[in-house]
């Protein structure tokens, strides 16, 4: 989720590219997807539905009063304090229907934004918080069972 043009809220889209460009070579696409909500995901969900996925991660700037870089994640009944302020649908709501119409677990990670202004480029310390969350991401997906050895290299 995410605004390429609101500085730190391209977060979650800077980090969907650095996923999806990682496992674009999958033998098996039904594995692994990567849906770019942008600022209205609610419009993914019949897309996340056909795909069936057992696990959902939503990444998003998300301010809960801490540094900006900062990261937090949490289970959607943990979201009530947190501001996911520049989408259409508060994600609460989204991840309510979510987990009402499809069995998947769901794993919000939140960035702390320093800068939301428009036009503006994504601060340092989210940016370094997004090389450290998208290695540590993408180690732990390829570390599934079955899953690494599906990679064309």
């Amino acid at each position: 989720m995410g605004s390429d043009l609101r500085g730190d809220d391209a977060a979650g889209m800077i980090l969907c590219r650095r996923l999806e460009a990682r496992f674009a070579s999958l033998q098996d696409p039904s594995l692994f997807r990567v849906f770019m909500g942008e600022t209205a995901p609610e419009n993914l969900t019949g897309e996340i539905r056909r795909f069936a996925p057992s696990h959902l991660i939503i990444v998003d700037s998300a301010d809960f009063g801490r540094e900006p870089g900062s990261v937090v994640a949490a289970d959607p009944v943990e979201i009530t304090g947190i501001s996911f302020s520049t989408h259409r649908l508060p994600l609460f709501v989204l991840t309510d229907y979510i987990e009402r119409e499809m069995p998947c677990r769901i794993l919000i990670i939140g960035i702390q934004p320093g800068t939301l202004g428009l036009f503006r480029e994504v601060s340092g310390p989210v940016a370094d918080s997004l090389d450290t969350l998208s290695e540590t991401l993408i180690k732990s997906i390829e570390s599934l069972p079955g899953f690494s050895c599906t990679l064309t290299r």
